[in-house]
């Protein structure tokens, strides 16, 4: 197999909000609207690549969408090598940090890259990564939020038959924690003993607060417990991860592979979830997702299923694909579920292609 040689022209980059069926409530926020910033990467040949950011906030747009048009004016004209334009971005901005805006443009890019890379081969970009397209196992994270308790059997079930999923994401940090311990019996009650319950907090509690209620949860035949402290705190989250029997997550705010090292140095996790967007997409995760391995730790995925899905067929250590349906709205051909896995389609790329109509309806100005 010969790569074609692209060459970058230039980049169309919009943001649109898409409305939730569900809104997002949890203790870092409450959303009822998601925006994503879609980028098109045109090459001189005609190839354009495709690939879309989640940047949680409608008013970061502001200043993401002008870091991404900056990069790709300093690579017009050059030859499309996303692995060593990762490097050269993050060279050319490490004097206002690796982190923030900086890695999200670059991951934006990349992600665009690779898809333009595989569609221009004539392959998924699984395949065109050593690995080959099929299915992914995934858990079902579209709501079980911080609502109230009284709904969440019925949302469970109905979570369950969205693509014949096995295991669910279900969020916790109640002001009480008979509350949160409530919660998982209604669910549990609801779903069966045999559906896995990764609980997450987002974040929400003191490293005290996370001490008495990850204990007090021990014993409730949960999968993880995901981020219970601030991201950054990895001592606290070593403690947790060494005192606690359930499992301890990670990831989805470690800036780049160095990040993730650090953490896996500082035994802060059990399982570890790269965000792509975080994490340096395509290129960040293929220098990322090693490391875990070469330490056995199991690996799972933060947003973008579209593009993750690809990656978990070629992860060593791959275990769980977060499934959200958040930018199925703009997607003319969404993924396809079947039996709680997310199945890669068989065609170039990364099998992202636009709405148009749905990308003009729900777009918005910055």
């Amino acid at each position: 197999m010969t790569l074609a040689q692209l060459t970058l022209r230039s980049v169309e980059v919009r943001p649109v909000l898409v409305p939730l069926q569900r809104p997002v409530v949890s203790r870092v926020g409450h959303f009822d609207r998601w925006p994503l910033i879609l980028i098109d990467l045109r090459t001189d040949e005609g190839i354009v690549g495709k690939s879309y950011l989640e940047p949680y906030l409608k008013q970061s747009a502001r200043y993401i969408v002008p870091a991404i048009h900056d990069l790709a004016a300093a690579r017009k004209g050059t030859r499309i090598r996303p692995l060593e334009d990762f490097q050269t971005a993050r060279r050319a901005l490490n004097l206002i940090g690796y982190e923030g805006v900086s890695m999200i443009a670059i991951a934006g890019l990349d992600m665009a890259a690779w898809d333009a890379l595989a569609k221009a081969a004539g392959l998924p970009l699984a395949e065109l990564l050593g690995g080959s397209a099929g299915s992914v196992a995934a858990y079902n994270s579209n709501g079980l939020w911080l609502t109230g308790v009284e709904s969440l059997d019925r949302e469970a079930e109905a979570l369950i038959a969205e693509g014949g999923f096995t295991a669910l994401k279900l969020r916790l940090g109640r002001e009480r924690l008979d509350d949160d311990r409530r919660a998982i019996r209604i669910v549990r009650d609801a779903v069966g003993a045999d559906v896995k319950l990764m609980v997450d907090f987002n974040q929400g509690l003191t490293f005290g607060d996370a001490l008495r209620r990850c204990h007090a949860l021990d014993d409730e035949g949960l999968y993880w417990f995901e981020e219970p402290v601030t991201y950054n705190d990895l001592r606290g989250c070593a403690q947790l991860a060494e005192e606690l029997t359930t499992p301890v997550q990670l990831g989805e705010n470690f800036y780049g592979p160095r990040e993730l090292m650090r953490a896996m140095e500082m035994r802060a996790c059990d399982y570890v979830m790269p965000d792509l967007m975080r994490i340096g997409g395509v290129s960040g995760w293929l220098r990322a997702a090693p490391i875990a391995a070469a330490l056995g730790i199991e690996v799972s995925t933060h947003l973008y299923p579209e593009v993750a899905a690809h990656l978990m067929r070629v992860t060593e250590t791959a275990h769980w694909l977060e499934w959200q349906d958040w930018a199925y709205q703009i997607l003319a051909e969404p993924f396809q579920l079947a039996d709680g896995r997310l199945i890669v389609p068989n065609k170039p790329g990364c099998g992202i292609e636009w709405d148009e109509k749905a990308v003009e309806r729900l777009g918005y100005d910055i």
